[in-house]
């Protein structure tokens, strides 16, 4: 059993200057932007690398069930909830009413955490990890029942949620239709004594008025609620109707009481299960970022890497996750890139000229590390494999604080100092420029002493750098390599990719010639810098520039043996289609000149009998035809056809492809022999001669030879082919 105690002090925290130079918090507000529910939006924004490896472990295999369930048929139910904070507050609170928005709130959430639970347990081998999530909490089923016996599906108190609410209620439909008969009544009455206007009707303060012409208000008896704008009707309650609304209003407060003891004894209910909910949302909120973390990887194409125990870092085909929506929304071309650490090669110096990738690369390996460490899928090739670092480091970008008045060489020196106390061999780090912001050559030998500090801390980093030393440096040290960007030699433009095992030029005198620098002036300060660093930097140069030509020649010799192989694939699969044919041809040319053969034997017994007007002479000789033909049938039994039917199709596949292969090795040796050898004379043929059509399976022997052409019997029948078709067998005796 490993120990996850052990290995959780080994996570430090991220610094905040970590996660704001490698943009971290962009990938969060992405990742959020995919969460369902409030309380996963929170979540997701506050996602940092895990202090503990069973936790990111766990997580991480979470992501990666979820991502699955996308591309298979077992999809996982739909997990949004909306959120009971308010609910969780007030239900603790002795004699606390919520209201019954909420308390459906806490039903629809415990029965989502029922479906999930169920789910997971029914499909636990697809999803183990996330049926490891959901029993962290159990269902309490009492939940819904004691929320479900009290309110209904549309949201309303049901009749029967106690005794004392089905009396009242029924109590006050009895009043209500007591009160909308005796306003009908009174309706009824001053319609026909011509009292009211046309509508009749209206609703003031949401009860029931007769609506009477002025003119006669005093003729109605009842209470006087308004008029309307222009003073011709007067809105008047009928006396009659007042009583009984009296009654009503007073049945509907004592329902509302009875409705709020109810929601008050309810809550007194489910007071013991406040923990439970409040884990429910805990866990259903996790379930939220998780389907939120599948999302975007799908995305992006991110996966789990394998996580390897033996400190090594391969991220093959790695892309900037940001940098890759960008390009694509722009419709531009994002390039991967391949990188790797281990226990033999810890650090890379990365050098080129600028605008080549440097920086993008250093933030692509330490963003998909801070990613991966924080439970994100990263966009690497499927053979990628990562390890866990207890802590990232990194100086990138231009660092003035203002605020405590110092320059960028000063800043960048305080954060070497807070790197020489951190670093240790569970370290990351990653530094841009490694060395700038002072003297150059002064500043190169600090920079050089700060590497060779890194490096016997047997730290693991990628640093970025102009300076000659630091590229000498990575030369000399067993356990440290060079790296360049890759740049276009001809156009002076980057490629944009890296290349292991050499530093790279600057090109500065290159770049500046190209863009309009006068010859003369690049001279003089080519005669400004010492002798041998010019010479350095040109045989850098001149050595990426024969490996760029290399890399072309290379990528065209692979392109057109490419072609070649399809090309060779294209004419062996037609050859074979060919000789198919040809057989299928001379099989069919057989058999017709078999029947040719049976009808000209059976046309001379007819011919015969129309001259004679004989029918035994017909009939023996056509039965004599049939036996002959069923004696020849009978020879092989149907399975020893059939048997040999599949030997021959065995057989002729094998021989078709070793053909093939013989033919291709074979074919510039013939030909080379056809130019070099004369051309054997054909053998002379005579009768007697056993010989076969060209590309023909069936032999037969010369009859009869006249004119250049041949009379071949091939004992069932005899055809005529000339002499140039025929090739020797065996000659006759």
């Amino acid at each position: 059993m490993r120990n996850f105690a052990a290995m959780a002090s080994r996570f430090r925290q991220v610094s905040k200057k970590t996660l704001e130079d490698l943009e971290f918090s962009r990938i969060l507000d992405i990742v959020s932007g995919y969460c369902r529910t409030l309380p996963g939006k929170e979540l997701a924004k506050g996602l940092s690398p895990y202090r503990s490896e069973k936790a990111l472990r766990a997580a991480l295999d979470q992501t990666a069930e979820y991502l699955s369930s996308f591309e298979n048929e077992n999809r996982i139910p739909a997990h949004q909830f909306d959120p009971i904070d308010d609910a969780l507050e007030l239900l603790p609170i002795s004699n606390s009413i919520l209201e019954v928005d909420a308390f459906r709130r806490l039903q629809s959430l415990t029965a989502t955490v029922r479906t999930h639970q169920r789910f997971f347990e029914k499909f636990q081998e697809y999803y183990p990890q996330l049926l490891q999530l959901l029993s962290r909490v159990t269902h309490q089923q009492d939940i819904e029942d004691q929320i479900s016996a009290i309110i209904d599906k549309h949201g309303e108190i049901r009749n029967d949620a106690s005794d004392t609410l089905a009396t009242l209620r029924k109590q006050l439909a009895r009043a209500r239709s007591e009160l909308q008969k005796s306003f009908n009544s009174a309706l009824s009455r001053y319609l026909q004594a011509d009292f009211l206007d046309d509508i009749r009707e209206s609703l003031v303060e949401n009860r029931r008025v007769l609506a009477v012409k002025a003119m006669h208000r005093r003729k109605v008896k009842g209470n006087v609620l308004g008029t309307s704008k222009t003073g011709s009707i007067v809105y008047i309650e009928p006396e009659t109707t007042m009583r009984l609304l009296q009654e009503v209003q007073h049945l509907e407060l004592e329902e509302t009481e009875e409705i709020r003891r109810i929601l008050r004894q309810l809550g007194e209910t489910l007071r013991p299960y406040t923990e439970e909910l409040a884990a429910y949302q805990e866990v259903m909120t996790e379930v939220d970022v998780c389907a939120a973390k599948a999302g975007y990887a799908r995305v992006i194409n991110g996966i789990l890497p394998e996580i390897n125990e033996n400190k090594r870092l391969f991220l093959r085909d790695a892309y900037h996750p940001l940098l890759l929506e960008s390009n694509r929304k722009s419709g531009k071309k994002t390039w991967p890139q391949t990188v790797e650490l281990h226990a033999e090669n810890r650090i890379i110096v990365i050098s080129g000229p600028n605008a080549g990738g440097k920086s993008i690369t250093l933030k692509t390996i330490g963003l998909l590390q801070l990613m991966l460490q924080a439970g994100i899928l990263i966009p690497v090739h499927e053979r990628s494999s990562c390890c866990l670092f207890g802590q990232v480091l990194t100086d990138i970008g231009d660092n003035q604080s203002i605020e405590n008045h110092l320059s960028t060489y000063s800043y960048r020196l305080k954060n070497m100092n807070r790197f020489l106390r951190k670093c240790d061999a569970e370290t990351l780090f990653l530094i841009d420029e490694f060395g700038t912001g002072s003297d150059p050559e002064l500043g190169g030998a600090l920079a050089e002493t700060f590497l060779e500090n890194f490096y016997e801390q047997e730290a693991y980093g990628v640093i970025t750098t102009h300076y000659a030393n630091l590229k000498a440096l990575a030369d000399e040290l067993p356990h440290a390599t060079n790296a360049n960007m890759l740049f276009d030699s001809r156009t002076l433009e980057p490629t944009f990719q890296l290349e292991l095992g050499q530093p790279g030029s600057s090109f500065t005198f290159e770049v500046a010639q190209k863009n309009g620098i006068p010859y003369s002036l690049i001279n003089k300060a080519k005669k400004k810098v010492s002798r041998g660093k010019v010479r350095f930097d040109a045989s850098i140069a001149k050595l990426q520039k024969e490996r760029t030509n290399l890399g072309r020649t290379e990528d065209r010799l692979q392109e057109e043996e490419t072609k070649a192989k399809a090309e060779a694939e294209r004419l062996e699969v037609l050859n074979e289609k060919i000789q198919a044919k040809l057989s299928s041809y001379q099989e069919l040319y057989d058999y017709n000149q078999r029947m040719i053969h049976l009808g000209t034997k059976v046309d001379k017994a007819a011919e015969s009998y129309f001259q004679s007007k004989k029918k035994r002479p017909l009939i023996s000789e056509l039965l004599r035809i049939v036996e002959t033909e069923n004696s020849k049938r009978k020879k092989q039994s149907a399975k020893t056809q059939q048997a040999e039917r599949k030997k021959k199709e065995q057989a002729s596949k094998a021989a078709e492809q070793e053909v093939a292969k013989i033919r291709r090795k074979k074919k510039v040796e013939k030909t080379r022999e056809a130019k070099k050898e004369k051309p054997k004379p054909r053998p002379i043929l005579k009768v007697g001669d056993r010989v076969r059509l060209q590309d023909s399976k069936s032999v037969g022997s010369i009859d009869k030879i006249e004119k250049g052409r041949a009379l071949v019997n091939y004992g069932i029948f005899t055809t005529e082919a000339s002499l140039d078709q025929l090739e020797l067998v065996e000659a006759g005796k």
